[in-house]
């Protein structure tokens, strides 16, 4: 993620609390050294002290309070360790609902229209610096999911994020803008209606999914719609913009919902093929409701590895918490059709060098909304799913994984040499940000670790929504047959020291996204591709990269439409496998793509 760049193309106060607020610079605190300044003990519930549960009965003076100490508390808490959900049940609500740093605010209806807010759900905080204002380009780890949101005097709504801050299930009666006009660069929305125009003003990329919009405005390098009803034309390469009429395969996120007795449960979606449009959108919605009983409701305060490795081997779900949970053995999940759903972004991180995430090769395994931070350690892999060369398929039940965000550094120093590896067959991934910290701590330069964010070995393995930046090695490595990616977006290292260092068998640099020779089929659709070389040593000795991509010359890959930019220094000599024209400083280039055989 650009933090540092001049570069841009184109041109509550509590009634009950005394309240201190703390100003906290973009990447200056640590959850050692951030404080918990908001008591919340009259919202609390069966999921603990910082899970706010609303509901339109109470008094809405104290509840824009509450949102607006939070707000104050959490906007600029960007590597903070407090965590939040905020649960609406049913109803009617006049309130600005501001979502910030770990900060995921939840509509409990078995649909969007079950909770209306009058008003808006937004994120509208924004930093500058380097003489651009409203810079949004740090706005992450944050959510908005399952609300209709109906915007007074007709006002925009703004949901000005980048990365890991997806905007789901949502019903906007009426217009929204994703970066508050200036420098952003998310984001994703899913399975969601909106009746006015959506867009951008300058924002870099977005990824748009089984939607229905009315109308789409502006943008800057990639901007990528898969089955999204009212998507704009294809127009590349006069206009970034990559269209795919149909889903392919996809379950929608598993959500925290009400039964009808008025009873905590999750809902899990159906798994859909071929589709367009949000799956909600005619009250006929296909999935199982499980009961709060099945799941294992963790404490930060009171659970670890081994309680909550008892509770998955006795076969209960999980339902994760807001809070940090440091892990000295590996999560083992094992049964099943196992659900592990995060509330308000838990944040696992591994305390001994091992794994902090491992499922089996099983199906209807549902992981969903948590983080996991890299610790001290050097660990393999951050999340592995399944086993080394598994040969066994659930096409029918698969693995999907959606939210996940993985961080090698930034709020704690840590080391990994691959944050998510995926080895089983027919997994889906929805939404993933895999991160090699730009800033924050733990940043310096490791010879031999923090080589990759997603290593495939998987067949059938199909991502939606794939942002990872700013690893070593190859950002992507992939290594299954027929995988697919939907929306790419990556950011090589900012600070390579010299060629010497920083080189792939006498190539300058490592493509970000390398699919390995011996593949025979893998397609991939709507990748932007990214280069800020900065630094004095990476700029004294002129690092390059030499391939955005590389791909096997064999007649089933086919890559559809790379963005490529480069900024402040350096550049990109070719977006793919040698072809195609060099990206210079301050250039944009549109590549149509590659089809191997030919």
């Amino acid at each position: 993620m650009r933090t540092n760049s001049s570069v841009c193309y184109l041109p509550i106060a509590l009634t009950y609390l005394f309240l201190v607020i703390l100003s906290m610079a973009s990447g200056c605190s640590s959850p050692e050294k951030s404080q918990n300044i908001l008591d919340t003990s009259v919202y609390t519930s069966v999921f603990g002290k910082n899970v706010l549960v609303f509901d339109n009965s109470m008094d809405m003076d104290h509840i824009r309070e509450t949102l607006h100490a939070l707000h104050q508390q959490q906007q600029y808490n960007e590597f903070g360790s407090e965590r939040y959900a905020l649960l609406f049940k049913p109803g009617n609500y006049d309130l600005d609902v501001t979502v910030d740093y770990y900060v995921q605010a939840l509509g409990l209806g078995r649909y969007p229209g079950d909770v209306v807010i009058n008003g808006s759900v937004q994120s509208i905080t924004t930093t500058s610096g380097n003489g651009v204002a409203n810079k949004v380009t740090t706005m992450f780890w944050r959510g908005a999911e399952n609300f209709k949101v109906v915007p007074k005097d007709n006002k925009m709504i703004y949901w000005a994020v980048s990365q890991a801050a997806p905007y789901r299930r949502m019903h906007v009666a009426g217009d929204i803008n994703f970066d508050k006009g200036s420098w952003a660069s998310g984001g994703l929305l899913a399975n969601s209606l909106v009746e006015g125009r959506a867009g951008l003003t300058s924002g870099q990329q977005w990824l748009t999914r089984n939607s229905k919009i009315t109308s789409w405005e502006g943008g800057n390098w990639n901007r990528v719609f898969v089955g999204v009803e009212g998507a704009p034309g294809d127009l590349w390469p006069d206009k970034p913009t990559t269209v795919i009429d149909k889903t392919p395969v996809i379950r929608e996120k598993p959500f925290l919902t009400l039964t009808g007795a008025g009873d905590y449960a999750v809902f899990v979606p159906s798994l859909q093929r071929e589709t367009s449009g949000p799956t909600w959108i005619n009250s006929d919605e296909k999935g199982e409701l499980l009961p709060i009983t099945s799941f294992y409701i963790t404490d930060p305060e009171k659970d670890n590895a081994a309680s909550i490795n008892q509770a998955l081997a006795a076969g209960k779900n999980m339902l994760f918490t807001p809070g940090i949970y440091e892990l000295d053995e590996t999560l083992a999940i094992t049964k099943p059709n196992t659900i592990i759903l995060g509330l308000g972004l838990p944040t696992l991180i591994p305390q001994n060098g091992m794994v902090a995430l491992r499922t089996a090769d099983v199906p209807g395994i549902i992981m969903a909304g948590f983080m996991v931070d890299a610790g001290p350690v050097l660990s393999p892999t951050l999340i592995q799913i399944g086993s080394e060369g598994s040969d066994v398929s659930f096409p029918d039940n698969p693995i999907s994984l959606h939210d996940i965000y993985c961080r090698v550094g930034g709020a704690v120093v840590g080391k990994a040499e691959t944050a998510l590896t995926i080895n089983s067959n027919h997994v889906i991934g929805d939404h993933f940000w895999l991160w090699r910290a730009d800033h924050g701590v733990g940043t310096e330069w490791m010879e031999g670790q923090n080589k990759h964010g997603l290593v495939v070995n998987g067949d059938h393995v199909t991502i939606y929504g794939l942002f990872n930046e700013h690893f070593q090695s190859y950002q992507t490595l992939w290594r299954g047959e027929y995988g697919s990616t939907y929306f790419y977006q990556s950011e090589i290292p900012y600070h390579p020291p010299s060629f010497e260092q920083w080189n792939d068998n006498g190539k300058p640099g490592w493509a970000s996204y390398k699919v390995e020779d011996f593949v025979q089929y893998h397609e991939a659709y709507g990748l932007g591709i990214y280069s800020f070389f900065s630094g004095e040593p990476t700029v004294s000795n002129k690092v390059r990269l030499e391939n955005a991509m590389e791909v096997p010359d064999n007649p089933g890959i086919v890559i559809t439409h790379i963005a490529t930019f480069a900024g402040l220094n350096g550049g990109i000599n070719h977006p793919i496998n040698g072809f195609g024209p060099a990206t210079e400083i301050r250039e944009l280039k549109l590549y149509t793509g590659f089809k191997g055989g030919r």
